[in-house]
């Protein structure tokens, strides 16, 4: 085994120890201040979704042996560059979005009450919208899978549609997801002037972890001495920038536009007294 090699498996597991550490933070100081105050349930709702598709397609790359097949036609014959750690993380995740949502459930938590427990039209939207495109390609696979017209010797995966396009499909809602997801809690610390009630561990874990996912793959893929393990895999390669780019957003927000902890623990006062927390926001 090279040095690389060790170097990418433990880059793996610090990144996915980093991501599974960041949906913790979030939920305890929900748990420890007794509501959902100053965050939008659009997030975790939005979430949820993005890491079933995740959970989804990291499961088919690592374990279907199909899907490996197709995309080794597609991509000199190198396998998809997916890991165990990968399928650990989300579903890890997935099991954590599923619990934050449940906080924002009337009763469940004895939680004070909080504005924004139903996503906003905008998300439902999205939701519906990346739910009918996955379906979308899946019939347009089932439909393509009749092989007699394919040229003589030629691999259909390669040449036309396969179910490893259902699966990027899949996967590519997890990418749409993480594009917009943050965009509502953005907007509530903007309209709050204040990050009260959003955890900064947890941004602060998920930046660590992105730069540590990037990292890795881009050894995976020069050790494969193919950087198709990018482009093959561009949904892993983008969550790592689009999240840590959302992450410095949040960073400067805490420390830099709304730094004073004084006037966030008058913000918390008002928005327990009110109720005035970061929930719908204005898209319908």
């Amino acid at each position: 085994m090279s040095f690389l090699t060790v170097i990418s498996a433990i880059f793996g597991w610090i990144y996915t120890i980093c991501w599974s550490l960041s949906f913790y933070p979030q939920p305890v100081l929900n748990y420890r201040r007794g509501t959902t105050s100053g965050t939008t349930v659009d997030f975790p709702f939005i979430n949820t979704l993005g890491f079933i598709a995740y959970f989804v397609s990291n499961c088919a790359l690592f374990y279907s042996p199909v899907i490996r097949a197709q995309y080794a036609a597609r991509h000199h014959g190198l396998p998809p560059a997916v890991q165990f750690n990968d399928v650990v993380f989300a579903g890890h995740a997935l099991i954590l979005c599923i619990i934050i949502v449940s906080q924002y459930l009337p009763g469940l938590w004895g939680f004070a009450p909080a504005l924004g427990r139903r996503p906003s039209r905008f998300i439902l939207g999205v939701a519906l919208g990346c739910v009918t495109g996955v379906l979308g390609v899946i019939f347009l696979v089932a439909g393509a899978q009749d092989t007699s017209s394919a040229p003589p010797g030629s691999d259909p995966a390669a040449t036309g549609w396969a179910w490893l396009d259902a699966v990027y499909a899949i996967s590519y809602v997890k990418l749409i997801i993480t594009v917009i997801k943050y965009t509502p809690q953005i907007l509530t610390n903007y309209r709050n002037k204040s990050t009260q009630g959003w955890s900064i561990v947890q941004i602060l874990l998920d930046f660590s972890g992105g730069v540590l996912s990037i990292a890795q793959l881009g050894i995976d893929s020069y050790l494969q001495g193919d950087w198709s393990g990018v482009t093959g895999n561009p949904v892993k390669f983008a969550l790592g920038n689009v999240s840590m780019f959302y992450d410095v957003i949040f960073i400067l927000q805490h420390y830099v536009l709304y730094p004073d902890a004084e006037s966030k623990a008058r913000e918390t006062d008002r928005l327990l007294e009110r109720g005035e927390s970061g929930g719908r926001l204005s898209y319908d």
